[in-house]
């Protein structure tokens, strides 16, 4: 891995992980620092996770994007039509036996598994479940739609309530993928999405103030 993939690939961590928060300033000196990196690779790595949506520039430095309600209900609509489109495609194949692994995801939590594992867990329910189809550009769309779902959903997952509710809704899409009944499929997920989506953009519209307070920056799109 070089340089410039090590440092854009813990500086994501960081900030899919909220260590460093929605609306930070980050340096190029600091991060030099932190990492014992060159500036040139440093430069490099911003510069794709600013096509990511990560960063944003801020005069000569940079800023951690913030969270954008607006951008939620976009990416709300686009998981929306293309995991449709792609657990229909499942539910069409002969073979749907990839979906045991899936429901594996969900089996490996329990009451007992931390806050980290429950967000890893919730995400590539999704993405595993859109790779079952087949279809690569699904399967890219729905993991690049997840990964800048990924500070929101940190967010959520600490409501315990949230995270059961969202593994009987995950637990019932899987058992209508492995029926092969894709209309059910289609409509549990709908509602799965849309639900998650008022959810939490409700709960981080009324905690902005709660949020600003730990120097998260939330805004309205």
């Amino acid at each position: 891995m070089s340089q410039m993939q090590q440092v854009e690939q813990q500086l994501r961590d960081m900030i899919l992980g909220l260590e460093i928060g929605p609306g930070e300033r980050l340096t190029e000196r600091w991060i030099e620092a932190r990492f014992e990196a060159s500036r040139t690779p440093i430069r490099a790595a911003l510069l794709r996770l600013e096509t990511e949506g990560l960063v944003g520039r801020d005069g000569r430095g940079w800023t951690v994007a913030p969270i954008n309600l607006g951008e939620l209900e976009q990416i709300s609509v686009y998981r929306e039509a293309v995991e449709v489109a792609a657990v229909r495609l499942t539910c069409a194949l002969a073979d749907r036996g990839g979906i045991d692994a899936v429901e594996g995801l969900l089996e490996s939590c329990d009451s007992e598994t931390s806050r980290e594992e429950w967000h890893r867990v919730g995400m590539d329910f999704h993405i595993e479940l859109a790779r079952l189809s087949g279809n690569e550009f699904l399967f890219r769309g729905v993991k690049d739609a997840m990964m800048r779902l990924s500070r929101a959903r940190w967010l959520e997952v600490r409501d315990e309530a949230a995270r059961d509710r969202a593994w009987a809704e995950h637990h019932e899409i899987v058992v209508a993928v492995r029926d092969g009944n894709a209309d059910a499929a289609a409509s549990l997920l709908q509602q799965h999405i849309g639900g998650s989506r008022d959810r939490l953009i409700t709960s981080l519209h009324d905690d902005r103030r709660g949020l600003r307070a730990r120097g998260f920056a939330v805004v309205a799109g």
